[in-house]
């Protein structure tokens, strides 16, 4: 084993020295000291989060802890759903041909070989006595999950659920009464059918129900498998609505256009001040 010689000065001294730093080592505290590369670590190696690592806040605002959740985005959506709501809705009132191959569409889907008691049935779901229901349950539990599991605006979500239903009425009455499209064969005398009251009431009702469930499925089928769910029973509600002679398949298409905006809407308000 090899010993470290002493120096000649120290030879016979017995006054006490402070230790010596060796070279191309640094005390841990030490700021600046050379070979460390940092103010607190003896080892050169980098901090656990470098300052210049860390992403801004919203809006570049600095001093933000990592990771931060981004805004969810809002205007794509939006802004698609809103162009097709406006072409659909041009075409409707202009009597373009889109209209024409619509309503030669319903009346070929009002003829199909499918039963009538189960078009009533997939009709059906589409009414507020259903989906209302629905959506209240829904709303009540994540409000009471949410509360229980101290979730940061644990009310934020289901609020913003509740008024865009709220808003299903006050955007497709209007809309009703100043497109004033005339109704299918079985509806003659009648006007104001476009865009399909029913239609909405399902697309927000269940469609803010399973985005309020699906935070709360950690499996990825089940996600997958709720929102195919959602899909299926919209699909069905309109083909109902067809299928009955209630409405034309524009009718139902433009509700989906414009419940897909307000789910949209529900989506970035609850992620963006919520917990998402």
């Amino acid at each position: 084993m090899r010993e470290t010689p002493r120096s000649q000065g120290t030879v016979g001294d017995t006054r006490a020295e402070p230790p010596q730093p060796r070279p191309g080592r640094a005390f841990a505290h030490a700021p600046g000291a050379s070979g460390s590369g940092t103010p607190h670590r003896s080892d050169g190696r980098p901090p656990q989060t470098p300052r210049g690592a860390r992403r801004p806040g919203p809006f570049g605002r600095l001093g933000t802890t990592p990771p931060v959740p981004r805004r969810p985005p809002l205007f794509r959506p939006l802004s698609l759903c809103a162009l097709l709501f406006a072409l659909l809705t041009w075409q409707v009132v202009a009597d373009g041909p889109l209209r024409r191959a619509d309503e030669c569409a319903g009346r070929a889907t009002a003829g199909a070989p499918f039963p009538e008691r189960a078009a009533e049935f997939l009709a059906d779901l589409g009414n507020p006595g259903v989906a209302l229901p629905v959506l209240g349950a829904v709303l009540a539990y994540i409000a009471w999950h949410g509360r229980r599991a101290g979730v940061f605006r644990w009310w934020l979500a289901p609020l913003a659920a509740a008024v865009a239903m709220a808003a299903v009425p006050a955007l497709v009455v209007p809309l009703k009464a100043a497109v004033a499209r005339p109704g299918p064969p079985g509806m003659a005398g009648h006007d104001g059918f476009y865009p399909s009251g029913h239609a909405a009431t399902a697309a927000v009702a269940y469609g803010a129900a399973a985005l309020l469930v699906l935070p709360l499925l950690r499996r990825a089928y089940g996600r997958w498998a709720l929102l195919i769910g959602c899909l299926l029973v919209n699909a069905a509600v309109g083909f109902g609505l067809v299928r009955r002679g209630y409405h034309w398949p524009l009718d139902v298409a433009a509700s989906w256009l414009l419940c897909g905006m307000l789910l949209a809407a529900v989506t970035a308000v609850a992620g963006r001040y919520g917990r998402q």
